[in-house]
């Protein structure tokens, strides 16, 4: 498993973990961030990125993306 900032733009993804305290999970899951979801990413910067998650798209920073596992 790695974290989510190091897919690379274009890549899709499943997630297989997400790690963090109760609410930061409760948050992630409501943006569509679920354990077997796949996720694309669109674009990222500087560790930012952007993904394409369901039918929407969703700006993530480095540090809430390194607490989704891949």
């Amino acid at each position: 498993m790695m974290p989510l900032s190091m897919a690379k733009p274009g890549e899709s993804v499943t997630i297989r973990k997400i790690t963090g305290r109760d609410e930061i999970r409760a948050h992630l899951a409501e943006l569509g961030f679920v354990v077997d979801e796949v996720v694309t990413v669109v674009s990222e910067l500087a560790g930012n990125l952007i993904l394409q998650v369901k039918d929407s798209r969703v700006a993530l920073d480095k540090t809430m993306a390194n607490r989704i596992m891949i």
